[in-house]
């Protein structure tokens, strides 16, 4: 969809990122985060939308938004399936201070905002506080031995064959995905699992990201009814892309790095951008399964100095790790005692959605 054609079916646009959390400094980009509801077409035709995070140098009628690449407007359908999946990301939008832009059908949608707040907080939070690590651990680890070479084939132990390519291993464990699922789907006393593997977790995601165990490789070759060498390339192969992939994410990130962050994660020896936003995640967990809110904004919270010296570097790698092991234990204590419920009331939101919809109006 056209720009302007976004903006007119706007409900809320609000002013999220460093802004939001109350950590901006003087340089701090504007980070723009919104909601609109498509047309007619887009509900009762073939077309599709889910999101406008472009083109917005185009013509429009929010002058604040000119030009600025940092925004993302998301179609309703879209942003409440991200809500009630527990999002932080999108959880903060209904909670944010200021908005730019905000109707009644935006207001109607911030008044209802309760109803999608359960305690499966304590794993999307946890969750995008473990990638935070992740990404904290892989820099680190590129800081301390830097990789000195790109991979060969040769490397993992492929000498006369070419290696499988990414498609070709994509190809086979989407495959394996679905004879895993097949075999589970019809069996009554495996229901739950089948749920976790197809709904809960992104199984397939998992499948294409690890290698696949030296142990489960007798099993995966009677399973798919493959050859023996087949399923050995394939590890090999798995290991091998896993590598290059690494090596290119490398090379990207010394290249297109800031400079003044290198510095800093160059004198830390950790990106602290990545080990405040952990430590900013955990503690927004621990507050939504206590209070039963999300605060965004951290001077509220009462910790926007603490993570300000995170980033400062005040803190060392081992104190950051130290402070979210605290954290994720204390989190595991008070979701047991959380009177969030389990899970969202799916069917409140349908409505809420179906109503939000009709307020609007196509």
């Amino acid at each position: 969809m056209k720009r302007i054609e976004v903006e007119k079916r706007t409900i809320l646009v609000g002013l999220a990122g460093s802004h939001g959390y109350g950590l901006n400094r003087p340089d701090s980009d504007y980070d723009y985060r919104g909601v609109f509801i498509a047309p007619k077409k887009y509900y009762l035709g073939f077309d599709q939308v889910e999101q406008k995070d472009s083109g917005w140098d185009e013509e429009g009628i929010f002058p604040f938004l000119d030009g600025n690449q940092d925004t993302v407007i998301y179609e309703l359908r879209k942003i409440i399936q991200l809500l009630s999946g527990a999002n932080p990301n999108i959880l903060e939008l209904l909670w944010l201070r200021e908005y730019p832009v905000l109707t009644t059908v935006g207001q109607y949608l911030i008044n209802h905002k309760q109803i999608f707040l359960t305690k499966k907080v304590k794993y999307t939070y946890s969750g995008y506080a473990f990638a935070q690590i992740k990404k904290m651990e892989t820099h680190r680890k590129w800081l301390l031995k830097p990789p000195m070479k790109k991979p060969l084939p040769s490397d993992f132990g492929i000498e006369d064959e070419e290696p499988l390519t990414k498609d070709e291993l994509n190809a086979f464990l989407e495959y394996l995905y679905i004879l895993i699922r097949g075999r589970i789907e019809f069996l009554e006393e495996s229901q739950q699992l089948y749920k976790l593997l197809t709904a809960d977790i992104d199984f397939k995601g998992v499948l294409k990201q690890y290698t696949l165990p030296d142990e489960a490789l007798e099993v995966t070759q009677k399973f798919t009814n493959s050859r023996k060498d087949f399923i050995r390339l394939l590890q090999k192969s798995q290991n091998y892309q896993v590598a290059l992939r690494e090596w290119n994410a490398y090379l990207s990130w010394q290249k297109n790095r800031n400079q003044a962050r290198a510095e800093m994660e160059r004198k830390s020896g950790f990106d602290l951008k990545h080990g405040m936003h952990c430590i900013r995640l955990l503690r927004g967990g621990l507050e939504i399964l206590q209070r039963g809110e999300v605060i965004v904004d951290r001077r509220i919270a009462g910790d926007a100095e603490d993570l300000k010296a995170i980033l400062r570097g005040d803190y060392s790698y081992e104190e950051v790790m130290k402070m979210a092991d605290n954290l994720v234990a204390e989190m595991e204590k008070v979701y047991e005692e959380s009177t969030l419920p389990d899970k969202p009331d799916l069917e409140q939101i349908n409505e809420l959605c179906m109503e939000l919809v009709e307020r609007q109006g196509f």
